[in-house]
């Protein structure tokens, strides 16, 4: 769709954009659940690291590493799971994932060694991915790109509540019950999660899709997505924009707790509420998504993202203000995940229909994957201040939005490149 610089694209304009359909509820419900396992795979247990720590007689190095490699496993989980289900369908490899997922938290809980404890979390990550990557797909089966958007934003409100409910949750099992109690709730989620789907969830995949996927391998398959420069752009500009969130995860107990001396209690309302901003931003997303389209917000968010960032590093370069400053923009950064990630993900799914659940692996392995890699360039740069999470995420913020802008949004005329 073509449109001049000052003229926004309207409900009028788009038929896509016009008179959204009833949203289906349950539908939302279910699949935001999914896509919830690693929020509460790893909010949770965030407030239990220095016990886990202590328990097992392990450094703060080996106990943090948990983390590191269930972040990895979610990244390599994802390509197992989205061709499998392009091939076999929707359904079955989520029930696999779901036990996978539903043992390995039982051996998380049953552990007694941080060695043990690595591997379990692992495991955990591998099951674990299956329901975000596939509820992505089941999404793009039935929707068109913007309302893709639209229910993939509905679905940030349903998978947010994790962020909001798990520290504090967490912080709660602590007081009255062990570290290990915790991975027996996750088990039992696991276990609710696999009830619903297999008497709710219908199969969406189609026979285009089926066929497709029986003509080529895996490796095949991502060898044709790679080629296609739009869709990597909005890989690398949604992965890169996830790495802030995962690096905020993987950041957010030394930042509150250790540097600016709060409270487990506290941490668990600091980071629920700065959940509460990327549910927000991801329902304006929404909202906008009635009047304009996807990579028109893509457009104003990233540029927008890049200011948040520059700020937030300048205070935290400068000490100015202190936590009174770094938290307020580490709020305004953390919101742009909110109003890109949904329109990332749609516009690489328009990409490539038939191949729904390749493209959902490899956004969601890149994203996992960007999320570790800068997990462990803040953990390195570490120097207790803000200033190497601020730097690592201004990083990732730069690079999501070149990727946008030169490589998957359309020029005025159509193609990609400046917009």
């Amino acid at each position: 769709m073509r449109s001049s610089p000052q003229t926004l694209p309207t409900l009028s304009q788009s038929p896509d954009i016009a008179r959204p359909p009833a949203t289906p509820w349950g539908l939302v419900i279910m699949l935001g659940a999914l896509t919830a396992f690693a929020p509460m795979s790893i909010d949770m247990y965030l407030p239990a690291l220095p016990e886990i720590g202590r328990a097992l007689q392990a450094t703060p190095e080996a106990t943090q590493l948990t983390l590191a490699t269930f972040l990895f496993g979610m990244a390599i989980g994802q390509f197992l799971y989205g061709p499998a289900s392009d091939r076999f369908g929707r359904r079955a490899p989520i029930l696999v994932g779901i036990a996978v997922y539903v043992a390995a938290s039982v051996w998380c809980a049953l552990s007694t060694s941080i060695e043990g404890l690595q591997a379990a979390r692992f495991v955990q990550a591998l099951g674990g991915c299956a329901g975000a990557v596939v509820a992505r797909a089941v999404i793009r089966d039935q929707f068109s790109h913007t309302e893709t958007a639209r229910m993939l934003s509905l679905l940030t409100l349903v998978m947010g509540v994790a962020p909001i409910v798990a520290p504090v949750l967490g912080s709660w099992v602590l007081t009255f019950a062990g570290w290990q109690m915790i991975f027996w709730i996750l088990a039992l989620f696991g276990l609710a999660c696999g009830a619903a789907v297999t008497l709710r969830l219908k199969e969406s995949r189609s026979e285009e899709t089926a066929a497709q996927a029986r003509s080529e391998s895996p490796l095949r398959a991502f060898a044709a997505l790679v080629r296609e420069r739009r869709l990597l752009g909005y890989a690398l500009g949604g992965a890169l924009n996830g790495a802030v969130l995962f690096t905020y995860i993987s950041s957010s107990s030394e930042l509150i707790i250790t540097i600016y001396g709060h409270s487990p209690q506290v941490f668990g309302w600091v980071f629920g509420f700065n959940a509460v901003g990327v549910i927000g931003a991801s329902q304006v997303n929404r909202m906008l998504l009635r009047r304009v389209t996807p990579d028109h917000v893509l457009r104003r968010a990233s540029l927008a993202a890049i200011g948040f960032g520059v700020l937030m590093t300048l205070v935290a370069a400068t000490g100015l203000g202190g936590q009174w400053t770094v938290l307020p923009s580490l709020f305004l950064c953390l919101g742009s995940y909110g109003l890109m990630a949904g329109n990332t993900m749609a516009g690489a799914l328009s990409i490539d229909p038939r191949r729904a659940g390749s493209i959902s692996a490899l956004m969601g392995g890149l994203s996992f994957g960007a999320g570790a890699l800068a997990s462990w360039a803040v953990g390195a740069l570490h120097n207790g201040t803000a200033l190497p999470m601020a730097g690592v995420m201004l990083t990732c913020l730069l690079g999501s939005a070149a990727a946008l802008w030169f490589m998957a949004l359309p020029r005025r005329g159509g193609t990609p490149g400046t917009a």
